[in-house]
């Protein structure tokens, strides 16, 4: 895969402050839950801090004075509270779990409506793995980080401010020397914060690009296997994965590192509180369950301080993720409906191009070049013509796919911006050179234009176009699966279920992009047959390789360099003798010959000499 291949935003490599600020708001339609696990969460981590004071008293006031009575007294104590403690666990782990599910949803739906609504443009220049690596790992990233994430650093910063306030009330010298310790880590996690962050970034890029690598090679594998590309395949794919393996390798590096530096600085502080706590005791200003107590503390705030700083390494990841993960939710359609834009129920009427000028890309050359043409209801317009000619881009501007840089398109007297994309677009049928099924059955594919029609109505269509016999050679007919995009039925069962498709959505425009360039004559045959049904009853753009095809069309247009070079009738454009005369006759000169009598017939051979 070329390193052009998507050329994706950069981020900044600062922390993101905006995107952390975006991932906290997903909770907000789920305020309840979580108050409900912050609440249980700070019980548990005020519990925690509890039993360790409570195994204090029991050194100090049970087994140092050798008081039975407060010793049982202070064991029922500690297991009832073991007991809430353990409810409380369950809880919050439950109230949590039902976070997460619930903004996965969340995002997954919000990101699959918005590129539901993006333009034809946006999948043109965006690779189909960058979209699915944005859609699955990244959600799942920013989903852990909003709940697990969230729960363990709450835990740990409510235990480490429970456990700074009982140190306090035992001895707060002892306390100042924990309390000291705090900016240190702050200060090695900013450090380290910075590092893993710009590893982490690398590492989603390169993802990108590895996912798109996988849904290249697995939709290409026929042509790869047919040009033995297996090789240097791998071989791209292991610069990939390589370069990917070395910056996940640094990020896991620095956060392993992180981990036993924090370790390291919690040791020095148990080892100034053993000291001086030990210097305390021998004063009678410190007990022994009070250093007991002083040191469970250090090691109860030192595990959530790991925590922390595990969560503060997956939330450089997470933030990683989202930035890439709100660049497409952020992505504004190119088409969008106008102000007041309405739906007249039908889009039937003349169709006219006045004067259209369309370019792709600013600064790039017009595709199309002041266009007019003006189409009759139920007119039928065929479009020829050498590829790269502009003949596609005319019927992408009909279905508003795009819009044009210059002039305006009418439909039905209107100009074609007034009316809502929905409008347009689900009156207009459409059946491609490479026809799309989705995985399911026949019939599910049939109705998925019109979900609303009778079984009757989906075979009846298939009679029109010539299907319903292959179909119904099928063993289980019409509930028959077609595999993905499929790749069960040849490309002609497939083109023929896609023109009973849009028969039985009934448009009011059809357009038939070089639906018959890809299949046998005999399968051909049928989608003629199938096409003059369809055409007969509503307006018709056709664009067609074979010319065979589109001899009854009302108009021929030759489009060439973005404008029409020629247009009429098939007979017509014969007489005229031009370019579509050129065209026709390349492919069908021996019928030609034939059919015109161009050439008398040859006259009879002459004896040979030699004949006696």
């Amino acid at each position: 895969m070329s390193d052009s291949y998507y050329e994706e935003e950069e981020f900044q490599s600062k922390f993101n402050q905006k995107t952390f600020s975006r991932i906290l708001g997903l909770t907000r339609p789920h305020l309840r839950w979580v108050i409900g696990f912050l609440v249980t969460i700070a019980l548990v981590a005020g519990m925690d801090a509890v039993s360790t004071w409570i195994g204090k008293s029991i050194i100090d006031d049970g087994i140092v004075k050798k008081n039975i009575a407060a010793l049982t007294n202070l064991i029922v104590a500690y297991g009832a509270l073991v007991l809430v403690q353990a409810g409380s666990v369950f809880l919050f782990i439950y109230l949590a779990g039902i976070l997460g599910e619930r903004i996965r949803y969340d995002l997954r739906k919000k990101m699959f409506n918005h590129l539901q609504a993006l333009s034809l443009n946006y999948y043109s220049k965006t690779p189909v793995g960058w979209i699915m690596a944005r859609v699955t790992s990244d959600t799942e990233r920013v989903a852990d980080l909003v709940t697990w994430g969230f729960v363990d650093s709450t835990w740990g910063v409510m235990s480490i401010l429970t456990s700074m306030v009982f140190m306090f009330v035992i001895n707060w010298k002892l306390a100042l020397i924990v309390l000291a310790m705090l900016p240190i880590l702050l200060y090695i996690a900013i450090q380290f914060r910075k590092r893993i962050l710009g590893e982490y970034r690398s590492v989603r890029k390169l993802n990108s690009k590895i996912v798109g690598a996988y849904n290249e090679n697995i939709t290409g594998v026929r042509v790869i296997k047919a040009l033995g590309r297996e090789k240097e395949n791998l071989d791209e794919f292991k610069v990939l994965t390589g370069s990917m393996y070395r910056s996940s390798f640094r990020a896991a590096w620095l956060s392993a590192l992180f981990l036993p530096t924090v370790q390291i600085v919690s040791a020095l502080a148990v080892g100034a509180v053993v000291w001086f706590g030990g210097s305390q005791a021998e004063t009678g200003n410190m007990t022994i369950g009070g250093i007991q107590a002083f040191v469970s503390y250090i090691t109860f705030m030192m595990w959530p301080i790991q925590d922390i700083a595990r969560v503060f390494a997956d939330m450089q990841q997470a933030i990683a993720s989202a930035e890439r993960m709100f660049s497409l939710i952020d992505s504004k359609p190119q088409i969008e409906n106008r102000p007041q834009a309405i739906d007249p129920g039908t889009i039937s009427g003349d169709i006219i191009f006045d004067h259209v000028t369309f370019r792709y890309e600013e600064g790039e050359d017009p595709v199309l070049t002041d266009l007019n043409l003006h189409v009759k209801r139920g007119e039928t317009i065929a479009l020829v013509g050498p590829t790269g000619g502009g003949k596609s881009t005319i019927v992408n501007l009909l279905c508003r796919f795009y819009e044009p840089n210059e002039g305006r398109i009418y439909i039905g007297g209107r100009d074609y911006t007034s009316l809502s994309l929905q409008a347009i677009q689900s009156r207009i049928g459409v059946v491609l050179q490479t026809p799309h099924l989705f995985s399911g059955s026949i019939r599910e594919n049939l109705r998925y234009g019109r979900l609303d029609a009778s079984d009757t109505e989906v075979e009846e269509s298939t009679k029109v176009v010539g299907a319903y016999d292959f179909i119904m050679r099928f063993d289980k007919g019409f509930e028959t699966e077609v595999g993905e995009g499929g790749n069960l039925l040849s490309v002609g069962q497939k083109q023929l279920i896609s023109l009973a498709r849009a028969v039985l959505a009934k448009p009011e425009v059809f357009v038939m992009d070089e639906a018959t360039s890809s299949v046998d004559t005999m399968t051909e045959v049928l989608i003629q047959k199938g096409m003059e049904t369809l055409l007969n009853n509503c307006t018709s753009f056709v664009i067609a390789h074979r010319l065979s095809t589109i001899k009854k069309a009302n108009r021929i247009l030759v489009i060439e360099g973005g404008r029409i070079a020629e247009i009429g009738s098939h007979s017509d454009l014969l007489k005229l003798r031009g370019k579509y005369y050129q065209l026709y006759t390349n492919q069908f000169r021996h019928q030609m010959e034939t059919e015109l009598n161009i050439f008398k017939e040859p006259a009879p051979e002459s004896p040979s000499p030699l004949a006696k």
